[in-house]
């Protein structure tokens, strides 16, 4: 039996596409010179160029911030540190009409009674003197409420470097709490009377204490 001849535009099942075909399918496809391919070209062009100097751009930029010779805005805190210190201006009250306790939160025998006595002879009205216990590292904490602030700001002329504390109190007392900086009154004759605001140095230490508030104090045994 005679065996079919093969067909050359066939091969394992597929069929071979000619050059003559070829050519008529480029024919079909249109001018390569036609003025819509030329503008998609033209446009794809432009995208690839762009693209590539957008990374180009942000890699220089990288590199510039990296190195420092950009400089970035440092955004501001959202919060500003609210101070606790009044801003009100007080005029020196006199001695005689403010009233005062004393104690001792260092490890000093006899300090409060001390600085009592001083104060006394300064015609303060002393009250309670006693020990206690305090988280204040500093001078000496002057705590009052309120309706104190103007006795408050002329015990601090009194005791230089120490910190004011406003508390819930209702009357005009002022609580004097010496701590482990204490050293001495400010020299009677050398006392500031002009007016002023209180003082609160916590605010601008490097390192902040790390009781915000002084323990309120409760009297112990009297030195």
């Amino acid at each position: 039996m005679a065996r079919k001849p093969t067909d050359a535009r066939v091969l394992h099942g597929h069929r071979v596409v000619t050059g003559a075909e070829l050519r008529a399918t480029f024919e079909a496809a249109g001018d390569p010179d036609d003025p819509v391919r030329l503008r998609r070209r033209v446009v794809h062009g432009v995208v690839l160029v762009l693209l590539l100097g957008l990374i180009a751009g942000a890699i220089i930029t990288a590199l510039a911030i990296i190195n420092g010779h950009i400089k970035l805005p440092t955004p501001a805190a959202s919060e500003e540190p609210r101070s606790t210190c009044p801003s009100a201006t007080f005029d020196y009250t006199p001695p005689e009409r403010i009233n005062l306790n004393v104690f001792n939160a260092t490890s000093r025998p006899g300090l409060a009674r001390t600085v009592a006595d001083e104060l006394l002879a300064r015609k303060f009205v002393v009250g309670n003197v006693a020990n206690t216990e305090a988280g204040y590292r500093g001078v000496a904490a002057v705590v009052s409420g309120a309706a104190g602030q103007s006795a408050a700001f002329t015990v601090q002329r009194n005791v230089p470097g120490s910190d004011y504390f406003q508390d819930g109190r209702t009357d005009a007392s002022v609580d004097v709490i010496l701590a482990g900086d204490y050293k001495e009154l400010a020299a009677a004759d050398r006392v500031d009377q002009t007016p002023g605001k209180l003082s609160c140095p916590r605010e601008s230490r490097r390192i902040a204490d790390d009781a915000k508030w002084p323990v309120i104090p409760t009297a112990t045994a009297k030195p």
